[in-house]
């Protein structure tokens, strides 16, 4: 199976998110730009010293200031998911909550032209934030709906392809209009992306039949497991934390990566870039593959493959090399990402698809926001350390995942090595 073979539903949901990533992912470029932008948003007089009983406990840069504004949205959006999916789950649809969601970015993103005051934009991205915590559990359930246990690894890879082309080709295309058009047009183009993926669902999505939601009433994540010692999904769930601190950590260290590697920033692009590449490449088809052989031993792969290609990053000697290893973690990645997603989803309860798959999502979204601040602190004690650090987190990652998860597709083509089965 395919991404011509994919359910037409799936492929317009991918697309609508690949439009929307497009358009968030410009404000990555932009917002740190127009902050402190001449007659735009200025903050220096909202930097200095703050103190607690006459001491300095820290020190406002325009740096950290700009750190908060693109950290809002990922705390927001990471924390609300739960709430937002179990909600969507109780209410018994998915649209409604995605195209609010959408509205609310679009809203938000054509906003920022008209403000001048740091307090409104970190409002603004606050909205942004909220907006995305409601589109993403209910899209993420309704491609989970939209499949069964043959076809689910498949519509998960295909769907996360597409987000992720829009979320690589968004800071590319955001640099040429900032460039040549400035802040208003390059806002526009957040606009007119989520305002695209608002058409494409509203006009050619519909809400599939569903049973009554088996979710309960109180939002608690399930945290021990009947077989084993954790809840599969929760475990899942950590080890996504875990994945998305070791390939969001090296973000922060652009400068002593170039410094270090003696290259330019065009080379620093290449090696972020090559996770997204490989993900591009291999998710659709590991994620179809994993409809057949079974989610349990690619999730394993993924885990065993992200273990050294993190501690690689911490002593590569050449650009090629940290290219190399960047794509290796890509590959594990597209290994984990799409199978962890449909063991989610072959395990929730029938309705309560947006609360379990939260999980994962959420988990993602935390560990890339944990991911920059951790490296920055670590680096203090050496080049290496935040990539040794992300490597233990991987191996714990990777224990988790092999004692307490257990294999969910009935008759897998596979010889699986599960002892917790």
């Amino acid at each position: 199976m395919g991404i011509l073979d994919t359910d037409r539903r799936v492929l317009v949901l991918a697309m609508a998110r690949m439009a929307d990533a497009v358009g968030n992912s410009f404000l990555i470029v932009v917002l740190p730009a127009y902050i402190g932008a001449e007659g735009r948003v200025a903050v220096e007089s909202l930097t200095g010293q703050l103190a607690v009983a006459g001491v300095d406990v820290l020190v406002v840069t325009p740096a950290l200031l700009i750190g908060l504004v693109l950290s809002m949205f990922g705390f927001l959006n990471s924390f609300l998911q739960p709430f937002t999916g179990r909600l969507s789950d109780r209410a018994g649809v998915r649209k409604p909550f995605i195209l609010g969601g959408l509205a609310l970015l679009a809203a938000a993103s054509g906003a920022y032209s008209l403000v001048s005051d740091y307090r409104i934009v970190l409002v603004l991205r606050a909205l942004q934030g909220i907006g995305a915590a409601l589109t993403v559990p209910a899209t993420v359930a309704l491609v989970n709906e939209l499949g069964t246990t043959d076809t689910r690894g498949n519509n998960f890879g295909v769907f996360n392809t597409f987000r992720l082309i829009g979320f690589g080709f968004g800071p590319i295309v955001a640099g040429v209009v900032l460039t040549r058009f400035g802040f208003d047009a390059a806002f526009a183009v957040a606009v007119v992306g989520a305002l695209v993926s608002f058409v494409l669902v509203e006009w050619l999505v519909e809400e599939p039949s569903r049973a009554e939601a088996d979710a309960g009433e109180d939002l608690s994540i399930a945290v021990l497991g009947d077989r084993g010692l954790f809840d599969p999904v929760f475990a899942l769930g950590v080890a996504t934390v875990c994945m998305g601190i070791c390939i969001a950590m090296f973000a922060t260290l652009e400068a002593t990566i170039n410094d270090r590697l003696g290259q330019s920033s065009v080379l620093f692009g290449a090696q972020f870039g090559a996770v997204t590449l490989a993900n591009v490449v291999f998710q659709v088809p590991i994620g179809d593959a994993s409809d057949t052989y079974g989610r349990r031993p690619f999730i394993v792969a993924g885990f065993v493959l992200l273990i050294p290609a993190t501690l690689a990053q911490g002593y590569a000697p050449t650009p090629a090399t940290m290219v190399l290893a960047r794509f290796v973690q890509g590959v594990a990645v597209a290994a984990v990402f799409a199978p962890s997603l449909a063991v989610a989803g072959d395990l929730a309860r029938a309705g309560a698809s947006g609360s379990t798959l939260s999980v994962l999502t959420m988990g993602f979204g935390l560990g890339t926001a944990i991911g920059p601040l951790a490296s920055g602190f670590l680096v203090r004690f050496g080049f290496p350390v935040p990539f040794a650090v992300g490597s233990a987190l991987a191996a714990l990652a990777l224990a988790l995942v092999y004692t307490q998860v257990r294999e969910t597709v009935e008759n897998a083509k596979s010889v699986r090595a599960t002892p917790g089965d």
